[in-house]
Order: C-alpha cells, then structure tokens, then sequence
C-alpha cells in the first residue's frame, strides 16, 4: 500500500465514485484505477465498494478508509510543500465567511501585507459549511468564522464579538429603536440568510431557544438582496449591524428590538488541531486577535 494508492482510491470518491473519471483526473487509464483499489482491498482484507451492477458504492469500511486517507494525504502533502519550498513557502491560504470576509478581511490583509511583503495571501470567502470543508480538504490553512463550527478535529478560537440587527422598511409601522414582543416578531414576514451561513445559524438557535420557528419567504447569499428586499416592504430581516449601517444611516430601514430574544455572537479562528501553522499564519492570526502585525 503506497501514498499513490490512497490518491487514486480518493480520486474515486471524488469522481462519484466513478473509475473512468478518476482515471481522469489521475491521467491513468480507467483498468490501473481499478487494480489500485483492489490492492487497497486485498492489502487490508476488506471491500471498500459495493458494486451494483455497473455502478460503486463506498461500504462503511470504504468510508473509514477515506476518513484516513483524506488526512493522511493533507498531511503529505503539507510535509511536500514545507520541504520542497521550505525556504520560498509564501501562500498564506486564508478563508473566511460572508460577513467577515466582506467587512474585516480586506483590512486585515492590507496591514498584514505591509509587514509581510513577500507573503501571497490567498482568500476564499462563502458560507461557514464551505469553509470548513475546504479546511477538512487542506484547501484553506485557516479560516474566520462567524457562529460556531461544526468539525470535532477543528481548533476553534473565539477572537471577536458581534451582533445581528433586525431590520424593517422605514414605511412599515414600527419606529426605530422599538422593542416588540416575540409573538408581533412570529407573525412578520421572514427574509434570511442561507442554511449554512453563520448569520442563519445564530438566528435559528436564538429563536429555537425561546421555542418557536418560522419558514421565510427569502432566503438569499447575498445581503444586499435581503436589505432591497426590506426596503421595499416585503418582510424583516435579521443581518450583521456593519452589513445595514449604510441602509439606516440613509434612512432605508429602522432597527427594532424583540424582547426577549438575543442575537448576540462570536467571530471564531478554525483549522484543523493537526494543522502546521507557519510564522507567517501565525502572525496574521495575532493580527486578527489585537489589530497589531509584528514582524
């Protein structure tokens, strides 16, 4: 059993489970592909597909197997970049969700790039769930969070606190600042972020603790859409105060309050608790945490 096995075994996992376009993605011929994996089976003694008919399905031995793998393979590949370009290392692969990579990150990579100059820094930003299976994929070395993760094997620091705001149209008949009962918030109309989206998590565990739920009439990536969406009367929304401050300071929407109901939360560092974390990681995230680069 050799490194280049569980490459081509992982291959097939991520090809659907399909040997010719593994054999693709591996630039192999589709019968190698399929002779690796049953060395892998034979080495071990174990099935890791299923075949029915002319299609694969992982057994439950071929889902451990690929658990393993995908770290070990994170790890190789790790020890290959350290060691081949250990002198020249200077990607720094960094990702972050929606809120805090729209509002914080720009910031944070300008100061970090002037004090690490030869440091490429390489961002990816979407939904919290995204972000953390990139790290889970070694495609990210860390990422910035909003709400809580999800992944056991993930160091997960609180670094900053935020809050979520609900916003109405400035036409409906709540005024700025009031406080309404939960009851009056139930029977509004529910614009939200996606499932996945930090800002969605914290929304539904603050209102699944004080017993209820609701079903939205809008649910949307994209913040801007939501805010159009209160603007122009078609509901309320809960959403990050830095994202709507433009809105309301031009008058656009109102912020209310629900008694009763906080929508409070942390801006968390993740990766993984076996992740080597270089100088150069290691200084962006003092950044995050006091604002301050050294070098």
């Amino acid at each position: 059993m050799t490194i280049r096995h569980l490459k081509i075994f992982l291959a097939v996992c991520d090809s659907d489970f399909n040997t010719t376009k593994a054999a693709d993605r591996m630039h192999m011929t589709q019968p190698a592909v399929s002779l690796a994996i049953k060395e892998l089976e034979q080495y071990y003694g174990v099935i890791l597909f299923d075949r029915l008919g002319r299609r694969l399905q992982i057994s439950e031995c071929g889902k451990k197997l690929q658990e393993y793998a995908s770290h070990i393979i994170s790890m190789f590949d790790d020890m290959e970049k350290g060691m081949r370009n250990w002198d020249l290392s200077g990607v720094l692969r960094v990702g972050a969700s929606i809120t805090i990579g729209s509002q914080f990150l720009p910031d944070y990579v300008k100061v970090f790039n002037s004090c690490y100059p030869e440091t490429e820094v390489k961002v990816v930003i979407g939904p919290s769930e995204q972000i953390e299976h990139k790290i889970l994929k070694n495609e990210l070395d860390f990422a910035l969070i909003e709400g809580v993760c999800h992944v056991p094997d993930f160091v997960c620091e609180e670094y900053m606190e935020d809050q979520l705001t609900v916003i109405s149209s400035a036409e409906s008949s709540f005024r700025h600042g009031q406080e309404i009962s939960i009851e009056e918030f139930k029977r509004q109309k529910f614009l939200l972020r996606e499932h996945g989206s930090g800002t969605r998590e914290v929304f539904d565990r603050a209102i699944e603790q004080a017993g209820f739920s609701v079903i939205p009439i809008w649910e949307a990536t994209s913040t801007t859409a939501l805010v159009n969406g209160v603007v122009n009367g078609l509901g309320i929304a809960v959403l990050p105060y830095r994202m709507i401050a433009e809105a309301l300071e031009r008058g656009l929407v109102i912020a209310v309050r629900v008694k009763g109901l906080d929508f409070g939360r942390k801006f968390h560092i993740i990766y993984h608790r076996e992740k080597f974390l270089t100088s150069s990681a290691k200084a962006f995230l003092d950044l995050c945490r006091d604002g301050t680069c050294s070098n």
